[in-house]
């Protein structure tokens, strides 16, 4: 069997049975979460790391440098915000052609220290080498907010939860489209498509924020709204219902891609925006306090086989040709 046949997730499930349990007791999350966590005297510790390679994740062509180093510790950044944990410290390993010009790397670099600085995490080593393409690796660790070690997990959702989801998932895909497709539209939904795309924001302050009002399942959006949902479903062994006429649509994606917008937000990656679930009372607490858009886009419901139902306003089953982002997927 192939690695294309496969596929990435059972790749991963292939390899996490391979690899014996921990003996350390003090490992809380190991493989199949945003982020690792054990304890330690103080709080307890996270762990994530990402890789992004060129012609995979990232073309140089519509990426600037610097946007591609910010872009690379932010999706680090997004899955310590899906654990409400705090990012502290930063690691980057970086593979370059030996042609790769001086002034492009300390640009990428600029991008990456603006990004630390502005959420105070400390980069504090790495590895450099050559290869054919550039490729970056980032490893961020961090800790819980406290010492009550409250921590978001995938595994953590119930029925009756509603879910939910911050700011608009699928502008991204749409900012990809626009630069990849060379698109021309007006010069303020160019610049927010544009923006969402190369400059994710990590939602430190919501994963925090979810933490302290009592939500206790998140993800963040990497490989796209309804495949991030049963990534939860999965791992929390229930089912989910989304209503198509709830989801947050960006008016910019709605008014440049029409009807294509539906399967934008279902589909596309690289938003890292939150998708969490929680019960009413919860929920309303959240959206109360949260000082980004939250919108509440469906349900947890009891499920064995941890489908992902999507319907129209009518309560109609809605087909979808886009299951969302998965490497090694088999053509």
């Amino acid at each position: 069997m192939k690695v294309s046949e496969l596929g990435e997730f059972g790749l991963i499930d292939l390899l996490a049975k391979m690899i014996p349990a921990p003996r350390n007791k003090q490992l809380i999350l190991g493989i199949g979460d945003d982020a690792a966590a054990w304890r330690t005297g103080a709080a307890t510790q996270l762990v994530t790391t990402d890789s992004l390679f060129q012609d995979v994740h990232f073309s140089l062509i519509t990426t600037p440098w610097e946007a591609l180093g910010a872009k690379a510790l932010a999706v680090n950044l997004s899955d310590i915000a899906a654990m409400g944990g705090v990012p502290e410290y930063a690691v980057v390993s970086l593979a370059l052609p030996a042609n790769t010009e001086v002034a492009d790397v300390t640009a990428l670099y600029r991008g990456i220290i603006e990004l630390a600085g502005q959420f105070e995490v400390a980069i504090i080593g790495g590895d450099t080498c050559r290869a054919p393409l550039v490729s970056i690796t980032i490893t961020v660790l961090g800790r819980t907010v406290n010492q009550e070690e409250k921590i978001l997990t995938r595994s953590a959702a119930r029925p009756g939860d509603r879910v939910a989801v911050t700011g608009c998932p699928g502008t991204a895909a749409a900012g990809l489209e626009m630069l990849t497709g060379e698109l021309r539209f007006d010069p303020e939904a160019a610049a927010q498509l544009r923006d969402a795309f190369l400059h994710p924001v990590p939602r430190i302050a919501e994963g925090q924020l979810l933490v302290g009002q009592g939500v206790k399942a998140a993800i963040d959006i990497s490989d796209g709204l309804v495949a991030d949902l049963a990534h939860v479903c999965r791992a929390s062994r229930v089912g989910a219902r989304v209503e198509t006429e709830r989801l947050p649509i960006h008016p910019a994606v709605k008014a440049n891609f029409g009807n294509r917008s539906l399967e934008m937000a279902l589909g596309g990656g690289e938003d890292y925006e939150l998708l969490f679930t929680a019960g009413a009372g919860t929920m309303a607490k959240v959206k109360e306090a949260a000082a980004c858009p939250v919108t509440v886009i469906g349900e947890i419901v009891a499920d064995k086989e941890s489908r992902v139902i999507v319907v129209d306003a009518s309560g109609r089953p809605v087909p979808r040709d886009k299951a969302g982002w998965e490497h090694f997927k088999a053509a």
